[in-house]
């Protein structure tokens, strides 16, 4: 583990990195506006650019990502507005750096955690919504096809389900239920191999957690694809989780960056008081990982630059 960034001063929650023209960049939650980073060094020194959004009447952005497309930069983030909470918006700009404007509500309903993916069948974006028509209530990790940057086809397919306790977002229950909650996709391709990874629990918990579901196959319709969880015996098998050093671990992203995999995470350290309500800590750190024949592995390290 590596943290990026002086966390006495900043937090970095739902990190979310990003290379273009040999530069790097991180995109996190804030109140104001999604607040971004740069950088020349992936594993180098990061300056703290500010507020890159610029939206009408809108607070409490959640989980940004960034595309480039022709020569313009998309970014999709949830934020509260008069349309609704937390509903999925996207914003154009012509630099990494914003300001990202003209927002267009993409759903009117909870949507959150975006990650929008070209392949060569077209535009991808993977997000979290709540499902309650069904025994495991919760947020789950869907996919819907997009025409445009803009425009989607609004026909999500559900891709990932809870299965384990561990996947409870424990202060959240509705009708004497629990809450279960998958958010924070990521997809990418390796070889074969397809890798969608993911977040699970509550984010206030330290059992918050990293796993992926794989498929092997070089279809690009991403639509036709079918992703199995990577389990342990059909047991509860984490990628990410709290260790000895750090808790609250999740909401990540991937680049791969001199032919080497790293995950750019958010995560806690760990508290030695007892808090009794719950406090943001949760800065950007980040992974090496290591992909191969639909395996994943993490190397994390308790370093700090």
């Amino acid at each position: 583990m590596k943290l990026l960034f002086d966390q006495k001063h900043k937090t970095q929650p739902d990190p979310f990195i990003f290379e273009d023209n040999g530069m790097f960049y991180l995109y996190v939650t804030a109140d104001l506006g999604v607040e971004a980073y740069e950088s020349r060094e992936l594993l180098g020194e990061w300056q703290y650019k500010g507020v890159v959004t610029d939206f009408k009447d809108a607070n409490i952005f959640w989980a940004p990502s960034v595309i480039k497309i022709s020569d313009k930069y998309y970014m999709y983030v949830s934020c509260v507005t008069k349309q609704g909470f937390q509903f999925m918006h996207v914003a154009v700009s012509d630099s990494p750096l914003g300001p990202f404007k003209n927002e267009k509500c993409l759903y009117n309903h909870f949507s959150i955690d975006s990650h929008m993916v070209k392949t060569e069948k077209g535009l991808f974006l993977w997000y979290a919504k709540n499902n309650t028509d069904c025994d495991l209530i919760g947020t789950r990790v869907f996919m819907d096809r997009f025409i445009d940057p803009y425009t989607p086809e609004n026909n999500p397919k559900e891709v990932l389900t809870p299965e384990f306790d561990e996947e409870k977002y424990t202060p959240n229950c509705v009708d004497g239920k629990n809450w279960y909650t998958l958010e924070g996709p990521f997809w990418f391709m390796e070889g074969d191999w397809q890798y969608l990874m993911y977040s699970a629990g509550c984010y206030q918990d330290d059992t918050y957690h990293i796993g992926y579901a794989v498929a092997k196959t070089d279809e690009q319709d991403l639509k036709k694809v079918n992703f199995k969880k990577v389990k342990n015996d059909n047991k509860f098998s984490p990628l990410i989780i709290k260790n000895s050093f750090e808790e609250g671990t999740g909401h990540h992203s991937v680049i791969k960056y001199k032919n080497e995999y790293y995950a750019v995470y958010h995560g806690r350290e760990y508290c030695k008081e007892n808090l009794k309500d719950y406090i943001e800590r949760r800065t950007a750190r980040i992974c090496k990982l290591f992909v191969k024949d639909g395996v994943i592995t993490a190397e994390r390290f308790e370093t700090h630059l």
